[in-house]
């Protein structure tokens, strides 16, 4: 490569430098593309779609069972369809709301609206600061509009304009022949206070679920529960929760009523319950009374109470081979059906020589046909009967793993059988009892107990999303019902009178233009706006 010595001392290449090439016609650096993809996000097309997309996100955490709301229902819609159920796991439909693509649309909604917002409330406060727009230059040619003349001098006209206008609440602008009104100011606030407001609300719902919680216990008839971790079922945290924010209840469910329909095609099935509760709100605190119903929770500090479902719990006694007692009281069922037809299981890990389960159901008003086989006939427990199976084996309760209470283990475990190979079944009434084969054990059906499903959940968050609930009403009927208009008002002299022109125009594409203009007109004139004449052959649009 050849190099020439310059003066200086400097050495130039000789190579020629190859110029960059040029960008072509719709190319964007990474700024430019980071702006436009800001602008994309931001724009109220995006939020739209993206309120949309979460309306329609939460459309399958009120179809599939809640793992958060009631983890009982979802473990027996796991045993009904265990084919769907690796792939709702996979997808996080058992707990939609705690999802990562709901939370993407729920964080990418926050972010589109607050770029939505901002801008829009920066060019409202330059509106609000700005004068009302200049008269156009031929009044008469828009829409609504009139014109006439009157021996009154300009000023005196233009003068009574302004008063007018201020009257009907126009921010007025004034010059020598002009004057340029403008109201409803307030309705471009009403959108932006609709949209802050779903923030508010956005913000609160995260917030109660970020530092609340909600939990699920079963509480039989005639017993107890106090707020602490450990009586809990099932229980979903916050992220941010705190257990020592936990209020310091109790209660006991004293009695129980229920009340059944006995007629018509839904005969047999509950028509109403309540659950009458003693409770304290501290430990320290006098004994209160309250009828718990469905959609009527009770209220203790920032925490609510539900009753959400009830059912029934037979009791039953399981003694193993050498009679010692390894499984005793109330096990709850899970209803399958209207008239409370319930699956259970009941599991005795200690029984010697082999552990022994039973699966089955609970029929509370038991009935047989030969084409239906064994059912409920009505949901009251008229005729109560369990017809279970039993198993004796590795039941696997011991290796470590947990395990729902209403699954069992039957890999490892033997079906039960008559000395004939014939099929066993337990079919028992209340005070009813029966020995297994092989010497196995027993078991007998001592009665029945009553159960209710409360839900408890503390949501912090939700007076703030009341409050951006109460913000969307306002904002959504000021957006509605303020229409922002202007009127101008022109006089000038012309042979020797004064001729006045006034338009007005409807910014939001409403009908009763010509009413309002009609009564400015009729004010300045001081005459009735039904009977005023047209004085000038020139009017047009509106006739005062």
């Amino acid at each position: 490569m050849s190099t020439d010595v310059r003066p200086e001392g400097h050495v130039a290449s000789s190579s020629p430098v190859e110029p960059e090439a040029p960008r072509r016609p719709g190319d964007l650096t990474f700024r430019e593309s980071l702006r436009w993809l800001w602008r994309q996000v931001t724009s109220m097309r995006t939020a739209l779609v993206l309120l949309l997309m979460l309306a329609l996100a939460a459309v399958p955490g009120s179809v599939v069972p809640q793992s958060d709301v009631d983890a009982l229902e979802v473990t027996r819609w796991q045993e009904a369809n265990p084919r769907l159920t690796p792939i709702y796991e996979w997808l996080g439909l058992f707990s939609v709301y705690d999802s990562v693509w709901f939370s993407a649309i729920y964080i990418l909604l926050m972010v589109s609206l607050v770029g939505c917002i901002l801008p829009r409330t920066f060019v409202y406060l330059r509106a609000l600061r700005s004068r009302p727009a200049r008269a156009p230059r031929y009044l008469t040619r828009l829409p609504d509009s009139t014109s006439w003349t009157t021996d009154e001098d300009v000023e005196t006209v233009l003068a009574r304009a302004r008063e007018v206008l201020r009257k009907r609440r126009y921010r007025v602008d004034a010059t020598d022949e002009t004057v340029a009104s403008e109201r409803g100011y307030l309705r471009e606030a009403g959108n932006l206070v609709f949209h802050v407001s779903v923030l508010v609300v956005l913000a609160g719902v995260a917030w109660g679920g970020l530092f609340g919680y909600q939990g699920g216990v079963i509480v039989l008839q005639g017993g107890g529960f106090s707020n602490n971790l450990t009586q809990y079922d099932d229980f979903a945290p916050g992220d941010l929760f705190d257990p020592s924010e936990m209020e310091p209840f109790s209660f006991d469910v004293t009695d129980f009523d229920i009340d059944w329909l006995t007629d018509g095609p839904r005969a047999g099935m509950a028509q109403k319950f309540v659950s009458h509760l003693d409770y304290r709100e501290t430990p320290d605190s006098p004994v209160q009374s309250y009828d718990l119903r469905v959609n009527h929770p009770l209220t203790i500090g920032d925490t609510d109470v539900f009753l959400i479902g009830h059912g029934y719990a037979p009791v039953i006694t399981v003694r193993d081979a050498e009679g010692n007692v390894v499984s005793s009281g109330p096990k709850p069922f899970l209803p399958s059906d209207p008239s409370f037809r319930s699956f259970g299981v009941v599991a005795a890990p200690d029984a010697q020589p082999q552990q022994i389960g039973l699966e089955g159901e609970f029929y509370p008003t038991y009935a047989f046909t030969p084409d239906r086989g064994p059912f409920s006939a009505f949901g009251d427990a008229v005729n109560p009967a369990i017809v279970m199976q039993a198993y004796v084996g590795d039941l696997g309760l011991d290796d470590g793993v947990g395990q729902s209470v209403y699954v069992l283990d039957k890999d490892d475990a033997e079906l039960v059988e008559n000395p004939d190979g014939s099929l066993f079944r337990i079919e028992l009434a209340p005070g009813q009892s029966v020995e297994l084969p092989n010497g196995a054990g027993s078991v007998s059906f001592d009665g029945v107990q009553r159960w209710n499903r409360i839900q408890i959940s503390q949501t912090p968050g939700k007076g703030l999303a009341l409050t951006g609930v109460i913000l969307a009403l306002v904002g959504l009927l000021g957006s509605l019902f303020i229409r922002p208009r202007r009127v101008w008002v022109r006089a000038r002299e012309r042979g020797g009178s004064t001729y006045v022109e006034v338009a007005a125009l409807d910014r939001s594409g409403g009908q009763e233009i010509t009413e309002e203009l009609d009564r400015v007109v009729a004010a300045m004139r001081g005459t009735d706006p039904d009977t005023a004449p047209d004085t000038d052959p020139e009017t047009k649009g509106s006739k005062p």
